[in-house]
């Protein structure tokens, strides 16, 4: 199985396979490739609909070039990587996770601090620890912060001094479910409005009730599927491993 970087050949024949409906582990098998190369390649580069093979190309050349750009000695240090995780790898999922928030329609510089923000361990970074990480200016960090704090997506934290750490909340998908699902009884609200405006009866009222019906069931599925989701499935990163119990406590 041949390793290293996608050739502009290959990425070429993606795009002729993405065309013809093939699933990624057709594509992966005819270029003798795993499936999860191809996976990551189409999503991190716009996703099945929107792939192009030359676009891709130069994309993956501008990482290149940024990764080697950020791996020059620098007046800071770059975050560590911990756990033994594979840097590369990170990196290349950072990307992945990155193009699937700008999927969503989230903004670009956006997209990268909800990214990098997923991705901590530590649930939180300064501005000038997200600028360097990503390598931008703290004026860009600055306005993605004020543009997801806006859409409830990140939460503000003020340490001893006037520094400030940002990250997510616990809720966040929660937070972020429900402020979706208010949004859409909106336009059902809205729509139903209409309706005698309209005058009922008419097809363009007819139209907006339907319409209203359907998103009011959408904004109540996605309130209680968010909410039972919540109590049913949400984890926390267990705690490492100690002795806990105190002098005197029965240790079995």
């Amino acid at each position: 199985m041949p390793g290293g970087r996608l050739t502009q050949q290959e990425r070429q024949q993606i795009a002729l396979g993405l065309a013809d409906g093939l699933a990624y582990a057709e594509i992966a098998r005819r270029l003798d490739r795993p499936t999860s190369t191809i996976t990551r390649e189409v999503m991190r580069n716009g996703g099945p609909a929107a792939y192009r093979a030359d676009l891709a190309h130069r994309a993956t050349e501008r990482r290149a070039h940024r990764r080697r750009q950020a791996a020059a000695p620098r007046g800071a240090k770059a975050l560590p990587e911990e756990h033994g995780r594979d840097a590369e790898a990170v990196r290349e999922y950072e990307e992945t996770l990155t193009t699937v928030f700008i999927a969503t329609g989230t903004p670009q510089m956006m997209a990268r601090v909800m990214a990098c923000l997923t991705l901590t361990d530590t649930g939180s970074l300064t501005a000038a620890e997200l600028a360097q990480h990503l390598q931008v200016s703290p004026a860009s960090i600055s306005k993605a912060i004020t543009f997801l704090e806006s859409q409830g997506l990140v939460r503000r934290e003020r340490e001893e001094g006037r520094r400030e750490r940002y990250g997510f909340d616990e809720d966040i998908w929660y937070q972020s479910m429900v402020a979706s699902a208010r949004s859409t009884a909106q336009v059902a609200e809205t729509s139903r409005l209409g309706v005698g405006v309209m005058g009922p009866g008419t097809p363009a009222a007819t139209r907006l009730e339907n319409a209203a019906r359907f998103l009011d069931f959408v904004a109540e599925t996605m309130i209680h599927a968010a909410e039972q989701a919540r109590e049913i499935l949400h984890t926390k990163p267990e705690p490492a491993a100690d002795d806990t119990a105190g002098p005197g406590q029965d240790r079995g």
